[in-house]
């Protein structure tokens, strides 16, 4: 259910988003409206996580690591929109853990599996969004965000969600996802999402 807070704050910044940047959101009707899901989306701007989340109605929540919650006023508004605290001082194990708590839970996660921006567009792939997929049988929704670049030219910002999918893991029923499994899984996620890109840019 949408807390009021993030209610309101998805639609004050999708106001601002329109009137600024003439946002616009193509295929929200793909991301499924329950059970645990997983958005993975192209990252080129602190703006894309406020602008994925925009896109569609149904609340899209992060992770964030603990110490942000810990900021006076920050921290609470941290909470009500959603997000989940994570000790990154732990490793990438504390880290899929607790993503793989909040999918448990029914819940949509956006995720960025070239890891941090990536302006350049040759930034290494990360396998993140695979793993938790494969782990959790979340549904994997690709999206793609152009106009974010550099928000200063007030350039129109697009955002497309592509068909719901599941990663393929009937083969694997009597073993473990190896590090073959990932990058091909991973690099069908990121050959989704570029797709996405080249139909909107």
């Amino acid at each position: 259910m949408i807390g009021w807070f993030y209610a309101f704050a998805r639609g004050l910044c999708r106001i601002v988003l329109v009137v600024g940047w003439r946002f616009r959101s193509i295929g929200a009707e793909n991301v499924p409206s329950d059970g645990a899901v997983i958005v993975a989306a192209n990252h080129v701007s602190y703006f894309d996580p406020v602008a994925l989340g925009c896109g569609i109605r149904r609340p899209l929540t992060y992770l964030a690591k603990k110490e942000l919650f810990a900021i006076p006023v920050f921290g609470r508004v941290l909470t009500w929109l959603g997000a989940y605290p994570t000790d990154r001082n732990a490793g990438g194990v504390a880290a899929v853990r607790a993503a793989l708590r909040v999918l448990k839970e029914g819940h949509c996660v956006g995720i960025f599996p070239e890891g941090t921006r990536n302006r350049s567009g040759d930034a290494p792939q990360k396998g993140g969004a695979a793993l938790l997929a494969s782990l959790s049988g979340a549904t994997v929704v690709p999206a793609a965000i152009v106009g974010t670049r550099d928000v200063r030219r007030l350039r129109p910002i697009r955002v497309a969600y592509g068909k719901p999918f599941r990663i393929e893991r009937d083969r694997l029923r009597d073993r473990k996802a190896d590090g073959d499994d990932l990058e091909k899984w991973t690099t069908e996620i990121m050959r989704r999402i570029r797709d996405l890109e080249e139909s909107i840019g």
